[in-house]
């Protein structure tokens, strides 16, 4: 299987992938259950250790703890109210700064949720064991909760400490090598190397020589609108090895599906395919996401380049330290096999052929709007030509090439255009990995091989 295959099942991520707001509660419900467990046990059996813990110091009067138990609760909920705080005010600003779209990456942040979920638990468990001190007016206390209750105060300062570090990832350095870190794993876990395709593999026919016959069924979609998030190629090449056809995705992942619109089409099926089975191999989702999908961490990249273009904002460095990932990602991009939408059964025979990015489309989404709004830059310019040039170099098929050199004319035209005038022209036809810093001219042409020199004929001579 080729680009369609990935290592970890489509059921597994579903599950990883719950929603994350439930991670509270089970923090929540663990710390209720060791509540209702720990302290009655040891209100019943305390007694035969109370004596022996006594002799290491460890014995605590009930006033003392009742304090110490009050000042926990009430201090969690103050903690709690604080991280909330800071956690919207990071959406907040990351929304309004880089992009709403990448707000949702933070607010989904798991470390949060953590820490939300251990502040809920002491706060809990700090209530519950403070009603069993001296319960039923017998003096004694429950001392393993309480020291189980200083455990999780510590583990609470340690998160909390976490998230205020965490402000830090506000920064605009931060947040585009977040991105770009997103990127990279994406890049890595969905493509097989261009090196790779020629290793021997067992296939009826090459999948480009391969002619779809007739379509035998099709899946259309009703509902809200969703964005495909993932697709699991392994469950619809059963589907297909199963119905001895071959399926054709009519939608790519990131696509947006409105209400009856074709998903797929299934070619010289011998056997109808159960709609529930296909539908339940395409992940649907409210919005893109980083799975299966390399454009979407591109399109974070440049919504925050063209938001630092606008005239509002008026930053062009973050647009060129943006361009910084972008060309990261395209250079692992050039070493990829990208056209090959296509998965194999184990007899090597084609069954799923789905929609893939061309090396063209990741061009035009890497540089098309931040060539546009950043056309009148000359930082900017000048490191857009710094990438183009750095990614032709890492390049190594013909097609590829043309396609970069291509697209630099694009950007001399652009520059025409733009309201520059000759001087900073100029200056912006320069490379510069920097944007205006230290300028790189362009490549001189190669040499072009000279005519032999023709012998002088003297005066008169025949």
């Amino acid at each position: 299987m080729q680009s369609g295959s990935f290592s970890t099942p489509m059921l597994v991520r579903k599950w990883r992938q719950r929603p994350i707001w439930l991670v509270p509660m089970y923090y929540a419900w663990t710390s209720l259950v060791f509540g209702l467990i720990l302290p009655r046990l040891e209100h019943a059996y305390g007694t035969r250790y109370a004596s022996y813990l006594a002799g290491y110091g460890l014995s605590l009067s009930v006033t003392s703890t009742q304090a110490l138990l009050s000042a926990v609760t009430s201090g969690m909920m103050a903690l709690t109210a604080i991280v909330f705080s800071v956690a919207y005010i990071t959406v907040q600003f990351n929304s309004i700064a880089y992009s709403p779209r990448l707000a949702l990456m933070f607010a989904r942040d798991p470390k949060l949720f953590h820490s939300f979920g251990i502040f809920i638990a002491t706060f809990l468990y700090a209530l519950i064991t403070l009603a069993w001190v001296d319960r039923g007016g017998s003096g004694t206390v429950p001392l393993l909760s309480v020291l189980l209750v200083g455990v999780l105060v510590t583990i609470s300062m340690f998160l909390f400490t976490r998230l205020v570090r965490g402000v830090s990832d506000m920064q605009v350095t931060n947040t585009l090598h977040s991105v770009g870190d997103r990127g990279r794993d994406v890049i890595q876990e969905m493509f097989n190397r261009l090196e790779e395709k020629g290793r021997p593999t067992k296939r009826t026919a090459p999948a480009q020589d391969v002619v779809p016959g007739p379509v035998t069924q099709s899946l259309r979609y009703h509902g809200k609108p969703r964005a495909i998030a993932e697709l699991d190629a392994g469950a619809l090449v059963r589907l297909a090895e199963a119905a001895d056809g071959l399926i054709v995705m009519d939608c790519a992942v990131g696509d947006s599906l409105v209400d009856d619109s074709l998903l797929l089409r299934v070619h010289d099926g011998k056997h109808q395919i159960p709609e529930r089975e296909l539908m339940q191999a395409i992940d649907l989702r409210r919005e893109r996401t980083f799975e299966q999908d390399p454009k979407y961490p591109i399109r974070l990249l440049v919504d925050i380049a063209i938001k630092a273009l606008s005239a509002a904002v008026n930053d062009p460095t973050t647009a060129v330290q943006a361009l910084d990932q972008i060309e990261d990602l395209l250079r692992r991009l050039a070493r990829m096999e990208l056209d090959a939408g296509y998965a194999y059964d184990a007899k090597g025979v084609l069954r799923l052929i789905f929609p893939m990015p061309s090396w063209e489309d990741y061009l035009r989404l890497s540089f098309d709007e931040i060539r546009r709004y950043g056309a009148g830059s000359v930082q900017v310019v000048r490191r857009l030509r710094s990438a183009l040039a750095g990614i032709e170099e890492s390049l190594t098929m013909e097609a590829r090439i043309t396609a970069v050199r291509q697209y630099t004319m694009q950007i001399d035209w652009s520059v025409t255009r733009s309201d520059l005038d000759p001087e900073d022209r100029a200056v912006a036809s320069q490379q510069d990995r920097q944007g205006l810093g230290l300028s790189r001219k362009p490549a001189p042409p190669k040499p072009v091989a000279a005519e032999p020199l023709q012998p002088v004929k003297a005066a008169g001579a025949t």
